[in-house]
């Protein structure tokens, strides 16, 4: 049994007692873990008291208030992000605004629960964090391991697929039923949520088994000359389907002969992450451009969109495994969170670099450099 250790700070004893009241015998286990985790609950009745805590019992659990005596649950935060602390930050408050929630996930806020709430609501959102904490040990342990943990790795695909299919077998029950009655028109939006849970299992099934491959080593790279133009191109062509629902307009920019020594199959998983994010995080009616350059030291490959940017933050996290940036406009975007950690992981693989620039809403340009025959600095 592994136990993590939880914070409450709030000014409501009875907030506090309770949360320690649900929490007390409550245990999260699931088959792909080695062992079950229980909980234990410590309390704070200011920021002030929940900051000398913080830093005394280095918790693995923040439940935060934001309305408290004295500073306040989003200045609680700040001191997390500045010291740089791993704890996952949950708000409980009744005063949740939208200027409080991107300003809360921006500070590295993982969720919100509204007060009241029930105690199933709590153990519900304890047992996705407590799913989120195995999954970046597990990827720790990934890097320490390696194949032992590969079986393992996979339970949890399949686990986290379980919620997507129960959904869709449940709206296909609905349909099969003429639950909404006979006329087609009516199940359009059982149609799209399916449409939506498919996209989502399809990107976590693709990510994590590239994951897999570029932690583990997928055996034998078969590194010869190709033309990064055709592999772009191709993924240009993939993606294409997605930039037309999105009204985005594609250009792919270079000489029709791009050439260096790669695996064409890890060229693609850059191509494809790179490109795709750009059509997924830019405005209806905009623009990505890839440009491809070649010169004696390096290929240079920059991928530029109009979309909605990011901040100075937001860029110092954005390669990490399983960190999705969260704000009012990705709020209704999917994704696992893992894309450019694999990028990146593959580009260093040959020596090469990734930078960003961004600003917010002004778009993004991620831009790779590819060494010829040495590392490209």
């Amino acid at each position: 049994m592994s136990t993590l250790k939880i914070l409450v700070i709030d000014d409501e004893p009875g907030i506090r007692s309770g949360i320690a009241r649900i929490l007390r015998n409550f245990r999260v286990d699931y088959p792909f873990m080695e062992e079950a985790f229980d909980f234990e609950v410590r309390e704070a009745s200011t920021g002030e008291i929940g900051i000398e805590s913080i830093e005394k019992e280095k918790p693995d659990i923040l439940l935060l208030d934001n309305k408290l005596p004295g500073i306040q649950g989003i200045e609680v935060l700040e001191h997390i992000r500045r010291k740089q602390m791993n704890i996952i930050v949950v708000m409980i408050t009744s005063y949740a605004s939208l200027e409080l929630a991107v300003k809360a996930t921006s500070d590295g806020a993982y969720d919100f629960i509204p007060k009241p709430f029930t105690p199933q609501e709590l153990k519900s959102s304890i047992e996705n964090i407590t799913k989120r904490v195995f999954l970046k040990k597990m990827t720790n342990k990934l890097q320490e391991t390696g194949k032992q943990i590969r079986f393992q790795f996979l339970s949890v695909l399949s686990h986290e697929l379980k919620a997507p299919l129960n959904s869709i077998e449940g709206y296909l029950g609905l349909i099969k039923d003429r639950h909404e009655g006979p006329l087609l028109e009516s199940y359009d939006f059982m149609i799209d949520r399916m449409l939506d849970r498919v996209k989502g299992m399809r990107t976590l099934i693709l990510d994590l088994l590239d994951f897999t491959k570029v932690e583990l080593g997928k055996g034998k790279r078969d590194i010869k000359l190709i033309n990064l133009m055709d592999i772009a191109r191709m993924a240009v062509d993939t993606m294409r389907p997605y930039s037309i629902q999105k009204d985005i307009k594609i250009n792919l920019n270079g000489k029709e002969a791009v050439n260096v020594m790669a695996d064409a199959e890890e060229m693609e998983i850059i191509f494809n992450n790179l490109i795709s994010n750009a059509i997924k995080y830019n405005r209806e009616g905009g623009t990505v451009d890839c440009t491809l350059h070649k010169n004696e030291e390096c290929v240079e490959i920059l991928v530029e969109d109009t979309g909605i940017g990011m901040s100075q933050e937001d860029i110092s996290r954005i390669f990490d495994d399983f960190v999705r940036i969260k704000s009012e406009k990705t709020r209704n975007i999917t994704g696992t969170g893992l894309g450019l950690a694999i990028v990146k992981k593959l580009i260093e693989n040959y020596k090469g670099t990734i930078e960003v620039s961004s600003q917010p809403d002004q778009g993004s340009i991620f831009k790779v450099k590819l060494p010829i025959d040495r590392p490209c600095l």
